[in-house]
């Protein structure tokens, strides 16, 4: 049977979500903790892959599995490390796919532009005098359907760079960001280049000619990994 898991995690101490040979991941953590319980080996199938750092305050996994323990939630989250937190375990049919179903996916980005010791690794610093306006004239851009190659970290497996965004609007200093699919680095990458834009170095023309551009030479440094967050997934479920 097929199960999808609901969790949370802060990215901090992992070398992103899924399994890797260079570093502990969420993936790792997680498979671990259900084989400790379930004694036997158990793959999750994530609904994303986020970067070393990134945090997640909605994430969906699935796995396949002949009976559900008593208790599950309660049994993993005392062996899972305080950084993340299963929350619920519901059955779906067996053509679910935590990655292929998804009907959209949001992320935020959040800045501060104060030092605070209690956001530093939730926010990203920036200096005061952002034009948001200007930033959030330069997101409307991204509406609708087009070609990201200029926000995609190059030399990455896609069969396409098209995304289909929905929303993206900055408001009390965060980035929030809707769309059917995220390439590789593509919010940082977006992020980034906004900060161009609200810093006066990059015209909102300029941005459009970035998206036009399909490189990512061509777009902004991509904007540390802190202040990222994906904060929902869609399921018709």
């Amino acid at each position: 049977m097929r199960y999808f898991l609901r969790f949370a995690y802060i990215g901090t101490d992992f070398h992103g979500s899924q399994t890797q040979p260079n570093g502990v991941t969420v993936q790792e953590t997680m498979e671990q903790a259900l084989a400790t319980i379930l004694r036997q080996p158990v793959s999750l199938t994530f609904a994303g892959r986020t970067d070393a750092g990134v945090h997640a305050k909605k994430m969906y996994a699935h796995m396949d599995i002949d009976v559900l323990p008593d208790n599950l939630i309660g049994r993993l989250n005392s062996l899972l490390p305080d950084s993340i937190a299963v929350y619920e375990i519901l059955q779906v049919s067996n053509d679910m796919h935590a990655r292929f179903s998804a009907l959209s996916r949001t992320y935020e980005y959040h800045i501060t532009e104060q030092k605070n010791p209690f956001s530093t690794l939730m926010a990203t610093r920036v200096a005061p005098g952002l034009d948001f306006e200007a930033m959030n004239d330069a997101a409307q851009l991204l509406l609708g359907r087009h070609d990201f190659a200029s926000f995609c970290r190059v030399h990455t497996d896609v069969k396409t760079t098209f995304c289909t965004v929905t929303e993206a609007y900055w408001k009390d200093g965060v980035f929030t960001i809707t769309a059917d699919r995220f390439l590789r680095n593509m919010v940082r990458a977006i992020v980034g280049t906004l900060f161009d834009v609200g810093r006066g170095k990059l015209s909102i023309e300029g941005f459009q000619s970035i998206i036009d551009a399909k490189s990512r030479a061509a777009a902004g440094q991509s904007a540390p990994p802190q202040g990222l967050f994906l904060t929902h997934i869609k399921y018709d479920i």
